[in-house]
């Protein structure tokens, strides 16, 4: 094992980023029983959702992991393992008052979501947050659609700032090994004091070898989640980087046991991971909310009808 994948932790997003997919109707049973699964395998972050509040971000129907309390961490984890708790939370859509001090929450890194052009807000809020005692990352969204300068600046900008963590995050699942590098190398020139972590997408089945490519070029915390489960077509899978990273930290078995029993069954109900539609909004450089909209309706399977909708001068010119 080399220093890096020594020095690399594994951030598992499954309740959150896999809320997107079920809308958060996830039982405590099942997410107490994923924490334990996931301490065993020795995980090292569990997101157990976001921390937004429901009077300034309502979603009609969410489950409780979409607005977490800090009785509902507490009630559903029990006893804390060495597997740290993080949370996310969007700008203009956390009231900051819900927000207690580390020392009163089980909760130990809350991660920042904005677009660039609400950096400075966000290294705003991620400041009131780490003066709270919490750990901290910012993660900027969409970064394949920013400009040059304006990614420049802004990492100038983190890296004078108290955030501890800064993400390179593949939104749509477009970027290959060669992006990964590209912007790792861009992140590390234009905020060098900071740790850098990976966010990505699986539409063009890219998530796990993008990740690694992350990890190679000295990213050290990864995104990941159980099967894949994430928004549309998924994220890096966790048992792909325990079982990569196998060593006496890492164990896998835990992750296949819980697969097998709840991570099935699942995926009966509700589907997420690599389709035709999401691979085109891949293709695309496109947010998969078009891909997402297609597959709930009774054309899900019309594939070339999608894709020439999405490439027609009215609709994707502006990308050409």
């Amino acid at each position: 094992m080399t220093r890096k994948q020594r020095e690399a932790k594994i951030l598992d997003c499954t309740i959150r980023d896999g809320g997107l997919v079920n809308g958060w109707d996830f039982s405590a049973e099942f997410v107490g029983a994923l924490y334990q699964a996931l301490s065993r395998a020795g995980v090292d972050y569990m997101e157990i959702g976001y921390k937004n509040s429901p009077l300034l971000h309502h979603v009609p129907n969410a489950g409780p992991w979409a607005y977490l309390t800090e009785e509902l961490i507490r009630t559903t984890i029990g006893e804390k393992t060495a597997t740290k708790l993080s949370a996310l939370v969007d700008i203009g859509r956390v009231d900051e008052r819900d927000i207690v001090s580390r020392d009163e929450s089980y909760l130990d890194l809350i991660r920042v979501a904005c677009y660039i052009k609400d950096v400075d807000k966000g290294i705003e809020l991620a400041g009131k947050f780490h003066d709270l005692g919490y750990e901290t990352s910012l993660n900027i969204m969409a970064v394949s659609h920013s400009r040059e300068n304006d990614l420049n600046e802004a990492l100038e900008q983190l890296n004078d700032s108290p955030v501890d963590i800064v993400y390179v995050v593949d939104s749509f699942g477009s970027l290959f090994g060669k992006d990964i590098e590209y912007l790792v190398a861009k992140f590390q020139k234009f905020a060098p004091n900071k740790t850098l972590g990976i966010h990505t997408h699986n539409n063009l089945q890219m998530a796990f070898a993008n990740t690694l490519t992350g990890l190679d070029q000295g990213v050290t915390y990864l995104d990941s989640s159980v099967f894949g489960m994430g928004r549309a077509a998924g994220n890096c899978p966790t048992e792909l980087l325990v079982g990569h990273l196998h060593s006496a930290r890492y164990d896998v078995r835990s992750l296949l046991d819980i697969i097998e029993r709840q991570f099935i069954p699942l995926r009966e109900r509700v589907e997420w991971g690599y389709t035709i539609p999401y691979a085109i909004t891949g293709l695309l450089d496109e947010h998969p909310r078009t891909a997402m909209a297609l597959r709930a309706s009774a054309d899900k399977d019309k594939y070339l009808e999608f894709y020439e909708k999405l490439t027609t001068v009215e609709t994707h010119g502006a990308h050409l």
